[in-house]
């Protein structure tokens, strides 16, 4: 149903946040560089993946993070 990327920047790092969502449900990948690992969270209701989604978005703001880059996943 869709695929959303957000880039985000604080002092010298960069983090990713991506959904990805379809009929069948949802799925968050973050990036950050501070974690060894991505962590993907795996939602069965792809609403509800948009809105923790939102909500991650929006606490990254609240900590001091600037986004670059919110739409469609970068290709290339």
């Amino acid at each position: 149903m869709g695929s959303r990327t957000v880039v985000m920047a604080k002092e010298e790092m960069v983090a990713l946040l991506g959904l990805r969502t379809s009929e069948e449900g949802g799925l968050i990948c973050r990036v950050d560089p501070r974690e060894k690992k991505p962590a993907v969270q795996i939602y069965e209701d792809a609403v509800l993946a948009r809105h923790w989604f939102g909500k991650s978005v929006e606490s990254s703001r609240k900590n001091g993070w600037q986004i670059v880059y919110d739409g469609l996943p970068l290709m290339g």
